[in-house]
């Protein structure tokens, strides 16, 4: 049983884009094969710092990224840049909800030790709800990388260590495109959520893994079934 044999995939996102940019490829691949998917945003705009035209604006990426990838979409309803001022346990509860209900087998979720403090806060809510003895459905839990956060993080110590990566050399293109998607949030190279530098990390993940572009996980729990196999 690997990723590739998974049937229910949620993805858990702090900010809508940030499951483009860390694992957009994967979930373009994994879509293809049939796979359900389910995308989780935890944060909203908070209108009293955005515009309503720019809120408005936000929305209908996001219905341009879910129809890409022909998703479902969950709102957690948080606001955004404040997760870590959320109590833990409604976070934990909040996602642990989504996943009692949904009952994926597979779950992809930010790195805990990514700089951004929603982004921490979220990764622990999703290894605290996806412990086996509350999500027993859950075979798999996947931590995925996000430009400018992941690499600058300094929550973890040992930093983001990858140990899985996949192949999504049919994807990429694909993926690039749907940055586009995002607008403004999309910088103009050297900026490390530009077209250039996403395709160029594809590219290093790919070298590192023997294959022309990838995505790159840590593995936080897998578990086997050799008769399901």
């Amino acid at each position: 049983m690997s990723i590739q044999n998974a049937q229910t995939v949620t993805v858990f996102a702090p900010h809508p884009d940030d499951e483009t940019l860390g694992c957009g490829g994967t979930l373009l691949a994994l879509r293809a094969r049939g796979v359900e998917l389910t995308w989780v945003i935890a944060t909203d705009m908070d209108p009293a710092m955005y515009s309503p035209e720019r809120v408005e604006r936000r929305e209908r990426e996001i219905a341009a990224c879910a129809a890409a990838l022909d998703a479902t979409v969950v709102r957690l309803g948080f606001t955004s840049a404040r997760l870590d001022q959320v109590p833990t346990s409604s976070l934990v509860r909040a996602v642990a909800d989504v996943v009692g209900s949904l009952r994926p087998d597979t779950v992809l979720t930010p790195f805990r030790g990514d700089a951004h403090s929603d982004h921490a806060a979220l990764g622990d809510a999703v290894l605290a709800a996806t412990k086996p003895m509350r999500a027993p459905s859950v075979r798999r839990v996947w931590a995925y990388e996000v430009p400018s956060e992941t690499e600058i993080g300094w929550r973890e110590p040992s930093g983001f260590r990858p140990n899985a990566f996949v192949d999504i050399s049919e994807m990429l293109p694909r993926k690039l495109d749907l940055l586009d998607v995002w607008g403004e949030e999309i910088g103009e190279f050297p900026h490390p959520r530009s077209r250039e530098a996403v395709e160029a990390w594809a590219r290093v993940r790919g070298t590192t893994t023997g294959c022309r572009a990838a995505e790159a996980f840590m593995v936080v729990r897998e578990r086997v079934n050799f008769e399901e196999s």
